[in-house]
């Protein structure tokens, strides 16, 4: 049977600010919980205001591992002001500037997860650079250019371990969805590619891949 967390941590997920639709989320909590298994970390790569992470934190929790979500706070390039993904409720009112800190400590809070979940507050190529552990889980949900999506891979994939698995977030195909998923599609190609990784599961825009290979 597949997992599926609890009806408050989903309800949690549902009702907290972000983007990730119910479907991929619980495709998402099973991928964690498979493998939470391994007995290592699960990563993830794009906190935002912290709705996938509820998911992370609890499939942790259930297995007993750490979870941590890596995030600079300041929106990726879609959400800042003038785009269509911009929310005002996520600016700093006396900087003027993007912080969604405060708003993901208080939907971990809400949830009942903060024990359970490491924030590491930085971008993603500086804290993969001194990272030296394997994980069980790398999720890939950050910026969505070419720069952003290949410096996540590049910086995360090589600590995946053998079983574990890489999950990509935004994978659309179409050339349309250039500015919103094509980036991420070119790094679940270049995943695949390199033989490192096999595909486990397609849930509408997420790719479950597990690690099958060495290299990246």
């Amino acid at each position: 049977m597949t997992p599926a967390p609890k009806p408050e941590i989903l309800a949690a997920f549902e009702a907290a600010k972000g983007f990730m639709p119910t479907g991929e989320g619980l495709a998402l909590y099973a991928a964690a919980v498979e493998a939470g298994r391994l007995g290592l970390p699960l990563l993830e790569v794009g906190t935002y205001c912290g709705r996938s992470t509820i998911l992370l934190a609890d499939a942790a929790r259930e297995a007993g591992v750490t979870a941590l979500t890596v995030d600079h706070h300041r929106g990726s390039e879609e959400q800042q002001p003038g785009w269509e993904y911009h929310d005002p409720e996520t600016v700093d009112p006396e900087l003027g500037v993007m912080d969604t800190l405060p708003t993901f400590r208080r939907t971990l809070h809400r949830a009942g997860l903060e024990e359970h979940m490491i924030a590491l507050v930085g971008r993603s190529p500086q804290v993969a650079k001194i990272w030296n552990s394997p994980l069980a889980l790398v999720f890939i949900d950050g910026g969505h250019t070419d720069e952003h999506a290949t410096a996540d891979y590049e910086g995360w994939a090589p600590h995946v371990a053998e079983g574990g698995l890489l999950v990509i977030h935004d994978v659309f195909p179409d050339p349309e969805d250039e500015f919103t998923g094509q980036a991420p599609y070119r790094v679940y190609l270049r995943a695949l590619e390199s033989g490192a990784f096999t595909e486990v599961s397609v849930t509408e825009s997420l790719r479950v891949l597990k690690r099958t290979g060495s290299g990246v």
